[in-house]
């Protein structure tokens, strides 16, 4: 947070700076007698830039959103199987069990807070495959247990499908010439709006200033949203501590 701050602040001083040597080096007059043109200027460059700024926040948080909904499924398909196994025969059921909480504790406790830094131990992976050749011993006696063995696998994939696609988001990022851009636009769009001729300097700084800490402040919203496993602003471990939260309920039945 404390970055996010300073960088914000960075940005809005050197606006303040580039507005300070443009009416050093170039009266307001003289500015003035342009601003019908540089007025056309900026409402061009400052309407894309607009677009861009709201598909590309829009974008990232919609990503967001996808990287949590889907470490929650990932979370819903190992209280599932927790639950599928209660209608297997020991020591299937034991097993896999114990495996699904050890997998929801691994991934409060370490895999989370390891994917800040884009690491991932592989103990989780390990896990999941125990599960599954726990799932292919199993030898249904009766057609509850058939049925369960065949519910176990479908949801065991459900569980697989849904790592592989965590492990992937947390590895994703906007490229770089996308930041290119977006730093590129709001340089240029602040540095358009100083070359008004204002005859009111503190109004002109003032505006500068809003302009800069709204355009700096979106982009390090995006830089947040962008990595939704790292930064201010990340997918937290909530569904698999529900997880626990519901085995540990079970167990007390």
């Amino acid at each position: 947070m404390l970055a996010n701050i300073l960088i914000v602040l960075a940005c809005v001083g050197a606006a303040v700076a580039f507005l300070f040597a443009v009416t050093r080096t170039s009266p307001t007059h003289s500015r003035k007698e342009s601003n019908d043109f540089t007025g056309a200027v900026v409402a061009v460059i400052g309407t894309t830039y607009a677009v861009l700024l709201a598909f590309m926040l829009s974008g990232v948080w919609t990503m967001f959103l996808q990287a949590q909904t889907n470490a929650e499924q990932e979370a819903n398909d190992l209280v599932n199987i927790f639950r599928v196994s209660e209608d297997l025969q020991d020591p299937a059921r034991k097993n896999i069990q114990d495996l699904a909480r050890r997998y929801a504790r691994h991934a409060v406790d370490i895999e989370f807070p390891a994917m800040t830094d884009r690491k991932l131990p592989p103990e989780g992976g390990r896990m999941v495959n125990q599960m599954w050749k726990a799932a292919d011993n199993v030898q249904p006696h009766n057609a509850d247990e058939a049925r369960a063995t065949g519910e176990l696998v479908s949801t065991l994939r459900n569980l697989t499908e849904h790592r592989r696609i965590r492990i992937m988001q947390s590895q994703e990022e906007l490229p770089g010439i996308l930041w290119a851009v977006l730093v590129a636009g709001g340089v240029i769009t602040v540095a358009a709006s100083c070359f008004f001729g204002v005859q009111n300097f503190r109004f002109h700084l003032m505006q500068v200033i809003v302009l800069s800490f709204l355009i700096s402040l979106i982009l390090v919203a995006i830089a947040d949203i962008d990595s939704p496993y790292q930064g201010d602003v990340k997918v937290s471990p909530a569904g698999f501590e529900f997880a626990l939260h519901t085995f540990s309920e079970d167990g007390q039945q």
